[in-house]
């Protein structure tokens, strides 16, 4: 069997060295657990697959790949918090192992987060590299940030004082949206105009958003965004437990059925909110990945192993296939071509209006597009998986 190679990027979500790839020597590492990669594999299929239409807009995107308008939630918006809480997860396994074993921890969370942070700013600046007016907020930024907190939590306390910063975090969020009033506005307000992660957004990253007066993956934003991987890191210990399989499995989907009820019934007063994060969303689109995750541990013994073998490719280098497919898509961006009517137009609009439009329903042409997209970089990570290469801090 042939030892894993590890090249340097970061692997937040990684529980630990394979079992079945690792030298004999590392036998007494904790184990892979086969469905969390495949659920990370699944989640990050998923991401490339929404954020890589053939084009963007109504006309376009099915309506499940796509983001609700504001307040709600369609499929697209479980998965960055799904990958968020299968990043907590993974933290008892990793942080845990090399605590117990009296390995350096604090330098390696830093340096994890700081290299993932820095993927984020340099997506973001390809190609003009304009750091006056780069966007700093950002997914890669945010998973970081949320990465550095939940991981030194995990190394300095225990489960009981992570529950309580989750539990702590949520119900924070949810009093300071309600209580705290805008200068020169009101408290309380959920729209973008007006509302508080907003106006400290542009308070203090002005010119550096998303969009003019507001980003999705905002400062404030991010404290209910921890929660959500905090959730995921107490599972990682239920999962770490002496328990027996089936319990580990029916106590995630029972654990995750009543907190995702729970977010739906705070969502009444609370809305579910993916752009502010908002604590409803962060419960029920946690409930539901703990929920799916005890499902794809009950598969696990019979056919998970057969059919989720495609997603483990993708799930052992999530963040390498991630950052690449936003590389790849700045590319098809950036390279000009001859279009049908003599002039420039980008590779990918190219691809798109020679290639896939002509295939059928603008719909099924566009979503096809995002299919063989993800499909050249799953073959990539594929290629990696091959040869035991895992992309690793």
């Amino acid at each position: 069997m042939k030892r894993p190679r590890h090249a340097t990027l970061c692997a937040v979500t990684e529980p630990g060295p394979a079992t079945v790839f690792a030298p004999a020597s590392q036998s007494s590492a904790p184990p892979r657990l086969l469905a969390l990669d495949v659920f990370r594999g699944l989640t990050i299929a998923a991401m490339i697959v929404v954020n890589h239409p053939g084009a963007w807009g109504e006309a376009t995107q099915y309506g499940a790949l796509r983001h609700a308008p504001w307040h709600g939630c369609t499929p697209t918006d479980l998965v960055f918090p799904f990958f968020l809480f299968i990043v907590g997860v993974a933290i008892p396994y990793s942080i845990g192992g090399r605590a117990e074993i009296g390995r350096p921890v604090a330098d390696r969370i830093l340096r994890r987060a700081g290299i993932l942070f820095g993927l984020g700013l340099l997506l973001h600046a390809i190609p003009r590299f304009d750091f006056g007016s780069i966007r700093i907020p950002g997914v890669l930024q945010r998973i970081a940030l949320v990465y550095l907190v939940a991981a030194l939590l995990q190394w300095k306390t225990g489960w009981r004082a992570q529950a309580g910063a989750a539990t702590g975090l949520l119900l924070g969020y949810w009093l300071l949206l309600a209580v705290v009033p805008v200068p020169g506005g009101k408290a309380g307000v959920l729209e973008k105009e007006g509302c508080l992660p907003a106006w400290l957004d542009v308070a203090l990253l002005e010119g550096h958003l998303h969009e003019r007066a507001f980003d999705p993956e905002g400062i404030l934003s991010t404290l209910p965004a921890i929660g959500t991987a905090l959730l995921g890191v107490l599972a990682g210990h239920w999962l770490r437990s002496g328990s027996g399989g089936l319990a580990k499995s029916f106590g995630l989907i029972g654990a995750g059925g009543a907190a995702a009820a729970a977010g739906l019934a705070w969502g009444t007063v609370f809305p579910i909110n993916k752009p502010l994060w908002t604590s409803s969303y962060a419960l029920y689109t946690g409930g539901l990945a703990a929920a799916c995750l005890g499902l794809l541990l009950l598969a696990e013994p019979r056919s998970l192993r057969a059919w989720g073998k495609p997603f483990v490719v993708l799930g052992t280098n999530a963040i390498a296939a991630f950052v690449l497919s936003g590389l790849g898509a700045k590319i098809l961006g950036l390279v000009k071509v001859a279009g049908s009517d003599g002039g420039e137009i980008s590779a990918k609009s190219w691809l798109w209006r020679e290639v896939f439009k002509p295939l059928g329903p603008p719909k099924a042409a566009s979503l096809a597009f995002a299919l063989v997209y993800t499909g050249l970089f799953w073959a990539l990570a594929a290629l990696l998986y091959r040869f035991r290469i895992f992309v690793k801090a």
